[in-house]
């Protein structure tokens, strides 16, 4: 096992993090963001008015995409597993 394996290995674990992630912090940041504008402009400061639709929407995001989270995290340790046998050499 040479140093370009384990940096590989480390670049597809990192990518394969961001892609699980970036859905569903994209779309809480996206609403956190309208609602932060939203209390911004009507002066309403209410801390529960930012916690629920943020909420929803990582339930709907994890709903919506959970399927091929979890085929593509699945894929991905299939993959790291059909390595080992190589890494012991």
């Amino acid at each position: 096992m040479n140093l370009n394996t384990i940096i590989n290995l480390l670049q597809g674990g990192v990518v394969q993090v961001l892609k699980l992630c970036l859905p569903v912090l994209g779309a809480t940041l996206i609403i956190g963001l309208i609602i932060a504008i939203f209390q911004a402009v009507t002066s309403i400061q209410e801390q529960s008015m930012t916690f629920l639709p943020k909420l929803v929407a990582t339930l709907l995001i994890l709903v919506l995409l959970g399927s091929w989270m979890f085929s593509s995290m699945g894929t991905y340790t299939i993959n790291l597993f059909k390595l080992i046998p190589e890494m012991a050499k």
